[in-house]
C-alpha cells in the first residue's frame, strides 16, 4: 500500500502562486509516475500534470507555461508550482501515485483563487 498526503492549497488571488507537496509513504520503490489531478464542482476529475520516475514530465493544456511538476525521489515527495493562477484553477486538487496494477489517491487539497 502507498499513502499519499498533500499539502500547500489554499485562497490566492488571481496572478498568485501556490506550491502543493505530496508525500508518498509504504511501497514507494514500486511507484512508476506521480502526478496531479483537480476536480472542480459537478465536473470530471482531469489530468494537471505527471511525472516518471525517470523524470519525464506531461503537463494539460490549460496549465503549460504555468505550473510545473517536480519529483524529490529521496523524500519520496511531489511538487506542483503554480503560477499566475486563475479562477478557473479553482478545484480540489489530488495527489496520484501509479504502481503495477494499482493507482493510489490522496485525500485534496483545496485551490480557490479568487478574482
Amino acid at each position: 500500500q502507498v499513502q499519499l498526503v498533500e499539502s500547500g492549497g489554499g485562497l490566492v488571488q488571481a496572478g498568485g502562486s501556490l506550491r502543493l507537496s505530496c508525500a508518498a509513504s509504504g511501497g514507494t520503490f514500486r511507484i512508476n509516475s506521480m502526478g496531479w489531478y483537480r476536480q472542480a464542482p459537478g465536473k470530471q476529475r482531469e489530468l494537471v500534470a505527471t511525472i516518471t520516475s525517470g523524470g519525464s514530465t506531461n503537463y494539460a493544456d490549460s496549465v503549460k507555461g504555468r505550473f510545473t511538476i517536480s519529483r524529490d525521489n529521496a523524500k519520496n515527495t511531489v511538487y506542483l508550482q503554480m503560477n499566475t493562477l486563475k479562477p478557473e484553477d479553482t478545484s480540489v486538487y489530488y495527489c496520484n501515485a501509479r504502481v503495477i496494477l494499482a493507482t493510489y489517491w490522496g485525500q485534496g487539497t483545496q485551490v480557490t483563487v479568487s478574482s
